[in-house]
């Protein structure tokens, strides 16, 4: 089902999970029948990945550059912000959640930018959040950890958009930021032992770390030893002897005492530290 996203959108109908309205379409004729429908986002069944695979289709007109591959025609959502839930789940059947966390993404490479922990949403949203998260992992009989990406339209309500049964990207700050990370928390449930608190420390900010524009070699890093020098920030590289645009590349996980000045020290490194060759 992961690998299938069309399975997934008929899991979250089948269960009567909140989501997006959606067509199957096979190819480019099937997408066509659906004309009167734009606009909708075009996402491949299978294969796509980090922003691939998926595209923006506001009319008739774009037809001509659609995949011409089975894909999800999803309607497109007018929503005010996307979060993701981490939820892990045991063989006991224990389940327990991380704060949700919102994203931020890049608009050019539809990749996630900067991650907010926590996110700035209401009491009742996060309540929601987290029992949608653990209804679907409860639905699924998972072991082990499953991220859950959701839109809050500007309605105020929840959709699932996409999920990975996996250690996350949206999950990366919990390593300093949370008093159990999604790794340790990950090992807890598929080794059936008690999960750990997922309560935050601090507010944190994550930073995707994503190769430049025009720059495609051997991965250099201008501005690392001041990131590094900075109070309470973390780098971590991912070791990728090569960059390319937009390729992840490692991130940065800033702590403080509130989300504002977590954000501050994070935009100072966005424009500080860059990944050239």
């Amino acid at each position: 089902m992961i690998q299938d996203k069309g399975l997934q959108k008929k899991f979250y109908s089948d269960n009567n999970i909140p989501t997006a309205a959606y067509f199957l379409s096979e190819n480019k004729t099937e997408t066509l029948s659906h004309k009167a429908d734009f606009p909708f986002m075009q996402k491949l069944r299978k294969g796509g990945y980090d922003g691939k695979g998926v595209m923006k289709l506001a009319s008739e007109t774009d037809i001509e550059k659609s995949f011409d591959a089975p894909s999800v025609l999803e309607k497109l959502i007018d929503f005010d912000k996307e979060i993701s839930v981490i939820v892990a789940r045991n063989k006991s059947g224990e389940t327990k959640c991380f704060p949700p966390v919102e994203m931020e993404f890049n608009a050019e490479a539809n990749l996630v930018e900067f991650l907010f922990s926590p996110a700035s949403i209401s009491e009742k949203i996060k309540t929601e959040a987290n029992e949608i998260a653990i209804k679907i992992a409860d639905k699924l009989g998972i072991v082990g950890i499953l991220a859950i990406e959701m839109f809050i339209t500007k309605k105020d309500e929840l959709l699932v958009n996409e999920m990975a049964p996996r250690p996350h990207n949206s999950g990366h700050q919990t390593i300093e930021g949370n008093f159990t990370s999604q790794y340790a928390q990950h090992l807890r449930a598929i080794l059936n032992l008690p999960l750990g608190d997922t309560k935050i420390i601090l507010p944190s900010v994550m930073v995707n770390l994503l190769g430049e524009k025009n720059y495609e070699g051997n991965a250099k890093y201008e501005g690392l030893e001041e990131v590094l020098a900075m109070e309470n920030s973390y780098v971590h590289l991912y070791g990728k002897k090569t960059t390319k645009p937009f390729r992840k590349m490692g991130h940065v996980t800033i702590l403080a005492e509130n989300i504002e000045k977590a954000k501050q020290k994070a935009k100072f490194v966005k424009e500080k530290l860059k990944v050239i060759a």
